[in-house]
């Protein structure tokens, strides 16, 4: 594959072979990060499990104390009290069946995080091949199905996100921007990183965390010593 001038500048950046301590990869990370754009700081950590099975499983939330520099755009299923809670909390849009007859009809997907009260679960659930495969679908695991839908609001404002598996092992998730700067990213991506090691499933055999990448959008990938985060 074939890259440009500036992924090639940055590659120039990271030794060969070498497995960086989470300081020294968020410095590295934040330089190679040369676009116009601010661009995003990810991390992609291989997990020992195998997401076949249902005791493997990796899945939760966790609020990055630096937010994810995103400006996050909350959809709330609520009614009555629960709803008003919600606009109160500063969701940016908050209904019931009629927001799901625009998601059916219009293909409508202007949101980023669907949060839902219990009893409205019945009729989200009509949406699970809309929004499953785009990880959008409310789950207690992850607190977005809860009667505290103002909470949720909240956190998910202040730069909460979820990290699952996907069917490779593997778990993505944003850590923040390239503005942030080194120290930021690294609190973001320890308290990613904490949350994951103690989501570690008791049925997990051998080495939990197998590998750990940190690259912004456009920049190639910085490999983690591991063995840092004892798992």
């Amino acid at each position: 594959m074939k890259h440009g001038k500036k992924y090639n500048d940055s590659a120039k950046l990271i030794e060969t072979g070498k497995f960086y301590d989470v300081d020294e990869a968020v410095a590295v990370a934040v330089k190679t990060g040369t676009a116009k754009f601010d661009e995003t700081v990810e991390i992609h950590v291989r997990l020992g499990v195998d997401s076949r099975h249902a005791d493997q499983q990796v899945r939760g939330a966790v609020i990055l104390p630096n937010g994810t520099g995103k400006t996050v755009r909350a959809l709330v299923f609520a009614k009555g009290d629960k709803a008003d809670a919600a606009k109160e909390a500063g969701a940016d849009y908050v209904g019931a069946e009629e927001l799901v007859a625009k998601i059916q009809n219009e293909n409508w997907l202007d949101f980023d995080v669907v949060i839902a009260t219990p009893d409205m679960m019945g009729v989200v659930g009509r949406l699970g091949k809309v929004l499953g495969p785009r990880g959008l679908m409310p789950t207690p695991k992850a607190g977005t199905v809860t009667p505290d839908v103002a909470k949720a609001v909240t956190e998910a404002k202040a730069g909460k996100i979820e990290y699952r598996l996907d069917k490779t092992n593997i778990i993505h998730c944003p850590i923040g921007k390239v503005s942030f700067g080194p120290e930021k990213l690294k609190e973001n991506l320890d308290a990613l990183m904490a949350a994951i090691v103690k989501a570690k499933p008791a049925a997990t055999k051998g080495q939990y965390i197998k590998s750990c990448v940190v690259a912004t959008t456009m920049g190639p990938g910085i490999k983690l010593n591991v063995a840092k985060f004892g798992a």
